[in-house]
């Protein structure tokens, strides 16, 4: 259980750091923190589900071609920067096991069934709990389809600005979580999204005066590539509530009548 007053911390693509994001080095070096949850993207690719960020090569990887008309095979044998490969949605489950919370965004399109089909095989095969994952896309429709497909995976809803109706495009997904811009984040639409039971995750928060301002706008938690940064807040925010529980509960005798 958080402490109150503490931000749920995700890993954006791992611990970007200390190895290319979305490898496993990265994810387990993210795991090195204790971290609450660590975030990926995936794709199909060629009937694959494999942990990459971008639509096409260029950034990572040498090359511009759009990610799905590669051959999944040859996209797995290319070296990235710290000289990992991109692995599959079934690794990275492996990897990180029950040590935390995973956030598996999709990225590309025909992804929902195939994450559903990878989830229900990984659960069936280990013991794992369906609660331990979480399904986010920008692509509505894909988490819609999610939740027909597997409706014991929450699922969380992206957004890149501030809608007129605020929250209320979570309640036919029958969302877990709005995933806000920290660019857009607003305490109007987070206090909208409470009232509807909806937990409130920002990306992506790197700086400590933007955690300070999301948590008093009423987040619980935030997307964040620097892992360490968040360990310090919330070890100085655990410090403040035990001094103030040991101040209310002062052993200290009463004074003279």
């Amino acid at each position: 259980m958080q402490t109150p007053g503490t931000l749920f911390c995700f890993a954006h693509r791992g611990y970007r750091q200390k190895a290319t994001e979305n490898t496993l080095q990265a994810i387990e070096h993210a795991l090195e923190f204790d971290v609450d949850g660590i975030e990926i993207d995936i794709w199909n690719i060629g009937g694959q589900l494999l942990v990459k960020h971008d639509r096409r090569l260029g950034r990572l990887i040498a090359g511009s071609e759009l990610l799905t008309d590669l051959c999944p095979d040859a996209l797995r044998e290319k070296l990235l920067p710290c000289g990992g490969r991109v692995p599959t949605l079934r690794e990275v489950l492996e990897t990180v096991g029950n040590h935390c919370q995973l956030n598996i965004e999709i990225k590309g399109p025909n992804c929902a069934a195939l994450v559903a089909e990878e989830l229900e095989a990984y659960v069936r095969d280990t013991g794992a709990s369906f609660e331990q994952y979480l399904v986010s896309s920008f692509d509505h429709r894909q988490l819609y389809e999610s939740l027909q497909l597997l409706p014991d995976v929450r699922r969380g809803v992206l957004l890149g600005s501030i809608p007129l109706d605020l929250a209320a495009c979570a309640e036919p997904l029958q969302a877990y979580s709005m995933h806000l811009s920290l660019d857009f984040v607003d305490a109007k639409l987070i206090a909208d999204a409470r009232r509807r039971g909806l937990r409130n995750y920002v990306f992506t928060v790197n700086n400590l005066d933007d955690l300070h301002l999301v948590a008093a706008m009423g987040a619980d938690g935030v997307f964040t590539d620097e892992p360490q940064l968040m360990m310090n807040y919330n070890a100085a925010r655990t410090a403040e509530v035990l001094f103030l529980n040991d101040e209310e509960q002062d052993p200290r005798p009463a004074g003279p009548v």
